[in-house]
């Protein structure tokens, strides 16, 4: 079994997850022997104002770095 984790910032939308669930999916099914029922990917979802870059607070990291 193969698990992906990865952290993205919060407020995209279902759809767009759901094919970057399915990227990961088939680049770990092409680049390991693993079958894609045997893969997990967990998103993690940052909220705005939890993220920070030289010691200050990113406000809208999805429209860039503030």
């Amino acid at each position: 079994m193969a698990i992906v984790n990865l952290t993205i910032f919060e407020g995209r939308d279902r759809d767009t997850k759901a094919r970057l669930i399915q990227a990961l999916t088939d680049a770990v099914v092409q680049n390991l022997p693993a079958r894609p029922e045997h893969v997990r990917v967990v998103l993690h979802e940052v909220p705005e104002g939890s993220y920070g870059v030289a010691g200050k607070i990113v406000t809208n990291p999805a429209g860039g770095e503030q």
